[in-house]
């Protein structure tokens, strides 16, 4: 039995291109922060990759700080900058103003400075497929006292993409800073982040073929941060700790390979995104597709179904020894039996947001993976729902 990985969301494998970047690097010794030959090597190695990263996305690369991956990135976005916030204010507590539909890597930050430093939080709402207001936000932000706003640029759990450049706008005219967690929309859709009046972008490498392990967050240089961790000030005494420059190559060798195919994978994935869809719904009629329709609002790579009756647990491990790979919503996350924060937020009932499923598409997906998926579908379906008005 051949294996279907459908779970591209939670990590996808390494391109080549990354691989080769990691490996020729991963020969070499020095710390980036030595003085010594092998130590200018190493830096070399990572300003390069710096240099590569912000020609790929239209930034400066003064704005690249290199951090341990999202979850850093989005710690120091939220904590550094409340921080300095409050600092420039002169005035505490400030309020948060972030959406119900965040990654717990945005969310638990925040709520954290609620518990420790008496922030206040407002959270916007989404809509019926998770779109956030743009109403709501502006209300938000003419109340004032607002720290700043962190909204995601496309939802890991059912790949809703957030209208951000609007967001960036409303958050300039109050002259707020504006965060954006664009993990998952980093090589899946376009970011002209030229265009974008952001203060923070988070992104991560293994999301798009390079190593676990880096990432980076993507500033403006004209706004504060204070320092979440201490200890040499690597990256403008912002981010403290020893480069990667392995990690650093590879990293920036699948943002240029992702940049380069963007409108190529972005059309394929879309032709697999319906034909999955069409599959899923065809197999189990009574399936329930979660978040935007397929299209500009949606991403390409993410669908994400409810099935009414099932344990999502349950079906995913069925689905597991079929020989299928996916999830219940974040990988951060797994494990933990509580229903999606994402659909609850959006109305649907605890007991449909507890039978939901995420599939999300890759590289190598293929339409002969996706038949494998609906033709195991039925019958794991059928058990889940016994197994339910057994344990009910």
């Amino acid at each position: 039995m051949q294996r279907v990985y459908l779970d591209h969301a939670a990590t996808t494998s390494m391109l080549p291109e990354a691989r080769a970047a990691w490996l020729e690097v991963s020969e070499q010794v020095g710390n980036a922060s030595s003085l010594h030959t092998s130590g200018r090597a190493a830096r070399r190695v990572v300003e390069s990759a710096r240099e590569s990263i912000a020609e790929d996305l239209g930034i400066r690369p003064s704005a690249v700080i290199f951090t341990g991956g999202g979850t850093e990135s989005d710690n120091l976005a939220i904590k550094g900058l409340y921080w300095a916030r409050c600092a420039q204010m002169g005035t505490r507590p400030l309020t948060l103003v972030t959406s119900a539909i965040e990654h717990h890597a945005v969310l638990d930050p925040v709520l954290w400075l609620v518990q420790h430093e008496a922030a206040m939080v407002e959270f916007v709402t989404g809509d019926a497929v998770g779109r956030v207001g743009l109403g709501e936000i502006e209300s938000a932000l003419d109340r004032g006292n607002v720290a700043l706003v962190s909204i995601m640029w496309a939802n890991n759990e059912i790949g809703a993409i957030q209208p951000i450049h609007e967001i960036a706008a409303l958050c300039k005219k109050f002259n707020v800073p504006f965060h954006t967690d664009a993990v998952q929309a980093l090589g899946q859709i376009p970011m002209n982040l030229s265009a974008l009046d952001a203060a923070a972008v988070t992104i991560s490498s293994h999301k798009i073929g390079g190593p676990v392990g880096v990432g980076a967050l993507l500033v403006d240089p004209t706004v504060k941060f204070t320092p979440v961790q201490h200890g040499g000030g690597q990256e403008r005494e912002i981010r403290s700790g020893t480069f990667d420059p392995a990690s650093i190559a590879a990293f920036a060798a699948a943002i240029r390979y992702c940049v380069s195919v963007l409108d190529e994978h972005g059309e394929n994935l879309r032709e697999l995104q319906e034909y999955l869809i069409s599959a899923i719904t065809s197999a189990v009629p009574e399936a329930i597709l979660n978040g935007p329709p397929p299209g500009e609002t949606r991403l390409p790579n993410n669908t994400h179904f409810s099935f009414p009756g099932c344990e999502g647990d349950s079906l995913l491990m069925l689905l597991d020894a079929a020989g299928i790979d996916c999830s219940t919503g974040s990988a951060c996350t797994a494990g933990i039996p509580e229903p999606s924060h994402v659909l609850l937020s959006m109305g649907v009932d605890e007991k449909t947001a507890r039978a939901s499923l995420r599939f999300s598409l890759g590289r190598d997906s293929s339409k002969e993976g996706i038949d494998q998926l609906a033709q195991a579908l039925p019958g794991v379906v059928d058990r889940a729902q016994r197994a339910g008005s057994v344990s009910a």
